[in-house]
């Protein structure tokens, strides 16, 4: 159901009953080695390319859902994914392998939220009984597209950020009210694209901060609720700059959240001795951080409502080499545990 704006109140409460997260060497090295089911040695995953080695992730954090939630590939309606290389060609060669119908979408670092979002909608509304729906990323294969290439080993500046390797995936299916013990996804904002004139690649969590305020500000406008009604707001990827950036927009705007209670995945990744500047980034970034850590802290209790904000830059190559200003977007996922 329509709700405000642009938000969507979820009357069945779509459950998301397993997920499946992989990831790299850098991953592995980092504060939430546990957060993942299968952690790689290194980038290449006996793989002919870093693009290959891309799908490989996708292939097996959605190989890893199905398991744990006893399904097969049969079982599923829809797969919604994305990723942040050329034509979300890793996504689709995935799609190809698993053979599920596929919904390709691009929001660069907001896809997974974007994903879940629409998953939710679709199967609250009777149109699937399963949906798998993440987003993946390869360090490797998008810093060579987006930023210097990795052989080249140029210096970045300290507002860069290192790009997660990695694939978060979850299966989103009807609830019933005994299913306590699954996470729900409630309600969900879907963001507008946001550009405030920031041009720089290398500073992309600087512009991303004023779409996940934004985004962030019309979901409390809609739905009625308060900061105070949610235990953690987590955005995608702003990193250092990006986190400072929006949480003073924040209490410009008079919405004082505590730190304890506002983080962001860019920074709960990685420890602050990895070489990672101002923290992680790429799609991968929200999709392992809420898939594979902070749904597990809330089975545990640890937290009973979350807002996942998840943020995207909407840049490519060809516009930074063309002087574009960079346009951002962000999506709000309200998930919860039953009382």
């Amino acid at each position: 159901m329509l709700i405000g704006k642009q938000s969507w109140i979820f009357q069945s409460k779509p459950a998301i009953i397993a997920t499946g997260v992989s990831g790299g060497p850098f991953e592995r090295e980092g504060l939430l080695p546990e957060a993942f089911d299968i952690l790689h040695d290194d980038l290449w995953m006996e793989e002919p390319s870093y693009e290959q080695a891309h799908r490989l992730l996708i292939e097996e954090a959605v190989e890893v859902a199905l398991k744990k939630a006893n399904l097969t590939n049969d079982d599923i309606q829809f797969i919604i994914a994305g990723d942040l290389i050329n034509q979300i060609t890793p996504t689709s060669f995935a799609a190809r392998t698993l053979g599920i119908p596929y919904f390709g979408i691009f929001g660069a670092c907001s896809t997974s939220m974007e994903g879940l979002a629409l998953s939710a909608f679709i199967v609250n509304n009777k149109g699937a009984n399963y949906i798998v729906t993440g987003a993946a990323s390869h360090n490797a294969a998008a810093e060579r597209q987006f930023r210097y290439p990795t052989e080249y080993g140029g210096q970045k500046p300290p507002t860069a950020q290192w790009t997660v390797t990695g694939a978060g995936f979850a299966i989103v299916s009807h609830s019933t009210p005994n299913q306590t013990e699954f996470p729900k996804i409630t309600c969900a904002t879907i963001g507008k694209v946001v550009d405030l004139g920031i041009s720089d690649p290398f500073n992309m969590g600087g512009a991303m901060a004023p779409a996940a305020v934004d985004t962030i500000k019309t979901h409390l406008k809609d739905t009625g609720r308060k900061i105070t009604d949610y235990d953690l707001i987590v955005t995608g990827d702003l990193g250092k700059i990006g986190y400072s950036v929006a949480l003073d927009l924040l209490h410009g705007d008079g919405l004082n959240i505590p730190e304890e209670k506002f983080k962001d995945c860019g920074l709960l990744l990685y420890r602050d001795d990895q070489p990672v500047q101002a923290g992680a980034s790429g799609a991968a970034s929200s999709a392992t951080v809420i898939y594979g850590h902070l749904l597990k802290q809330m089975k545990a209790g640890v937290y009973k409502k979350i807002l996942c904000v998840a943020t995207g830059a909407l840049l490519s190559p060809l516009t930074v080499q063309q002087k574009e200003t960079i346009p951002c977007i962000a999506h709000a996922v309200s998930i919860e545990m039953d009382s």
